[in-house]
């Protein structure tokens, strides 16, 4: 089922398949301890600071994750109204005000120009969150995600969403740690076990041989477009954690993107990594940082051997 395995959490998707852009949403209407670590250099985002733990707000109600570059943020907005008309919230004195953190990626160059995602799509997603199985691959946020762009559009590969869970055992028996990863990369997609590439760079439009992203920049090949590309990951577990426990189950999770991804975290990308925690279970964060590291690589690789070919691009599914 991937994310949905999490008690708590509900997935919805809202795509505009005829301008190839969409968002998704991941709901969490009981509150969820969340926490966050950027390490790409080109990230669009709203609302982030609540996951620090720095903030006074101690649990977020959803995630919006959006194509449509900055304009894509107006998804959100959809999401808190969803929210808070089933009164989900934090209470304040005017009313109950829902935290919904958001973070875009940029698709424009590859739908129809002129198409992003909405107020009304966000609300949607929002609509059509269930806790049933994830829809993986062209669908919401990964509609218009794309791999491998050092040589241009012409070159790359589709992408899109992919969700996995990783189940501890021994001691900790029961614990979970899931993953959703909208797969926009710069870079390449590897496979985790073997290291070869399965989705990116090609060497010509025609080809379907790879050209190798990391080894092509080194020798000086390319003119990446600046600023256009973003891997989006969502976390969740059934342990109990703390505002700083979650934040480091993000900074782990990011092992999963070195893995897979190549380059990964450049200055082209907005790389980042929410981590929600909905449970009561007491589990070592460290254990639970090596199972969500294996969630994020199997949930990236999903997200590109699900993707069926689409506007012009080849894909894996």
């Amino acid at each position: 089922m991937g994310l949905t395995d999490i008690t708590g959490i509900k997935v919805g998707h809202a795509s505009d398949f005829d301008g190839l852009t969409g968002c998704t949403v991941i709901l969490c209407e009981g509150g969820a301890v969340g926490g966050v670590d950027i390490r790409g250099s080109a990230t669009g985002t709203q609302e982030m600071d609540v996951l620090s733990p720095l903030h006074s707000t101690q649990r977020i109600h959803a995630v919006c994750l959006a194509g449509g570059s900055a304009f894509g943020l107006e998804a959100a907005s959809g999401v808190r109204r969803f929210l808070e008309q089933k009164g989900i919230g934090v209470q304040t004195s005017g009313g109950r005000v829902p935290l919904v953190p958001s973070a875009i990626l940029y698709d424009l160059v590859f739908g129809k120009k002129g198409a992003r995602p909405t107020r009304e799509m966000g609300l949607a997603a929002a609509a059509a969150a269930t806790s049933g199985a994830v829809v993986e691959g062209n669908i919401g946020a990964g509609l218009g995600a794309t791999v491998g762009k050092l040589f241009g559009m012409e070159r790359a590969m589709k992408a899109g969403i992919g969700s996995a869970t990783v189940n501890l055992t021994g001691r900790w028996a029961g614990a979970m740690v899931s993953a959703l990863a909208v797969v926009n990369a710069f870079g390449d997609v590897l496979e985790p076990k073997t290291g070869k590439v399965l989705a990116g760079a090609r060497e010509s439009a025609s080809s379907n041989k790879f050209s190798g992203t990391a080894e092509a920049l080194l020798r000086g090949e390319g003119a990446p477009p600046p600023l256009s590309n973003t891997t989006l990951v969502v976390v969740a577990t059934n342990a109990r954690l703390s505002k700083v426990e979650a934040t480091k189950l993000a900074q782990l999770g990011q092992h999963g993107m070195v893995r897979t991804i190549s380059p990964v975290h450049t200055s082209y990308d907005g790389d980042l990594i929410v981590a929600l925690s909905l449970g009561d279970r007491a589990v070592d964060v460290n254990a639970l940082g090596v199972a969500s590291g294996m969630a994020v690589a199997q949930a990236i690789e999903r997200g590109v051997r699900l993707a069926k070919p689409l506007g012009g691009l080849p894909g894996l599914g």
